[in-house]
């Protein structure tokens, strides 16, 4: 089984690289389940650069991030009212006033689903360039430990 999974890994890297990190930690940003964390742990651990694999991500999670953001604030407000309620959202969007930075960047850097954080951001009207400053803090450093952990395990097990 574990040499099954090495050889799928290593054939989503040397088919689809970067590329394949980009579309999968935008997506992931949006609405997909899938996190980019294994591929670019493997990415790196199969000899994509780390630096390069976590920018790339990064860019790409912050620009599907950024996409939720403005979906979730043209379309989410309505929707989530009729959900939750009125009192409930004001609730919410005081909440998110006050911290939402910091919910940002939280989301950004553990295992929060970040597409969430992001619609939430949206919804809530949080300003697009605060936004964007505190998604990449939170997701360059995070997927830059993961890079570097992926490249870590390729060398100690000789991949």
């Amino acid at each position: 089984m574990l040499e099954s999974l090495e050889s799928v890994a290593r054939e989503v890297v040397l088919s689809y690289g970067y590329a394949g990190i980009f579309f999968i930690s935008f997506t992931e940003s949006i609405i997909q389940p899938v996190p980019p964390d294994p591929f670019i742990a493997g990415g790196s651990a199969f000899g994509l650069d780390p630096v390069t694999a976590a920018l790339v991500a990064t860019v790409a999670s912050v620009l599907g991030g950024f996409t939720a953001h403005t979906l979730g604030s043209v379309l989410g407000e309505r929707v989530v009212k009729r959900i939750i309620g009125e009192s409930y959202f004001l609730k919410g969007e005081n909440l998110f006033a006050r911290y939402g930075v910091w919910a940002v960047v939280i989301g950004a850097v553990t295992p929060v689903p970040f597409k969430a954080v992001c619609w939430l951001a949206g919804i809530f009207e949080m300003p697009r360039v605060p936004f964007l400053i505190a998604s990449f803090l939170g997701r360059f450093p995070r997927f830059l430990m993961v890079a570097f952990a992926g490249d870590l395990v390729g060398k100690v097990i000789g991949l």
